[in-house]
């Protein structure tokens, strides 16, 4: 599959940490042009990735990213909405506020809303492009105790992309999800750390309390490359009969068939 994606220009969002950045990486190996954004610049400028600033929990920064985008390369023919995070305290419903929901709800949902609005026009005109919307495996086996509005406004997410992909797919434009599961990243690993502050024990007995909640027959964390794998062939020509879809890459942590 290699240069399967040339002459591609490629939105990665949150993509300069974890998951985003393998995803990055992978498609400007398979030959794409990436743009990536995030709030704050990456460690070191890669070749062949295109650094924007933007906030994207605040309303005007889709229509900024979108201008700029449009101007450097006159087009766009894949977006990876990856940006997200857990924000919210553990605990349950009695410990979080309006802040925390409308925090996550920001973030892991409107953001995705957003860029898409601001970018689609253009794939439209192009009658041609992919949006691939990184999820959770949480939105469908959600932890009370951990995520219950990250999780919740990943379940919209969901919901969103199905109806998307049914809107857009007769104007040559497929969008799927990816739901990643426990996957080794420096924002799953704060989050670890954090339960292990809170609950008085050490990070690996709040590792393992993580894995034991979740379930994962395989054993063990993912790899960011294993995700960036698969969005990189869901983008590819080889996945152009694949819409609607969303994968669950988890180590087979959903108990459903």
């Amino acid at each position: 599959m290699d240069n399967s994606l040339k002459g591609q220009v490629a939105l990665v969002t949150g993509g300069t940490k974890g998951i985003g950045k393998a995803i990055a990486e992978t498609l400007s190996n398979r030959g794409a042009q990436v743009v990536i954004t995030a709030r704050t610049a990456p460690e070191e400028s890669i070749e062949g990735q295109h650094f924007i600033s933007a906030d994207l929990t605040q309303p005007e920064s889709a229509a900024t990213l979108s201008k700029e985008i449009l101007e450097k390369y006159g087009r766009i023919d894949i977006i990876v909405n990856n940006a997200g995070a857990n924000l919210s305290p553990g605990g349950g419903f009695s410990v979080l506020s309006d802040e925390h929901w409308n925090n996550d709800w920001q973030l892991n949902f409107m953001s995705v809303v957003r860029v898409n609005k601001a970018l689609l026009p253009t794939m439209i005109e192009q009658k041609n492009g992919v949006i691939i919307n990184i999820s959770t495996g949480s939105a469908k086996q959600p932890i009370w105790e951990m995520t219950m509005s990250y999780s919740s406004a990943k379940a919209a997410l969901n919901v969103y992309s199905k109806a998307l992909a049914s809107e857009l797919g007769a104007k040559g434009i497929r969008v799927n999800v990816v739901s990643p599961g426990a996957i080794k990243t420096p924002l799953m690993m704060e989050f670890i750390d954090n339960i292990a502050k809170s609950s008085n024990i050490t990070s690996d007995e709040a590792f393992k309390a993580v894995m034991d909640k979740v379930g994962v027959p395989l054993g063990r964390m993912g790899e960011p490359e294993e995700i960036a794998s698969l969005v990189a062939f869901l983008a590819s020509p080889e996945a152009k009969y694949i819409t609607g879809a969303n994968y669950s890459v988890d180590g087979g942590a959903l108990p459903t068939v």
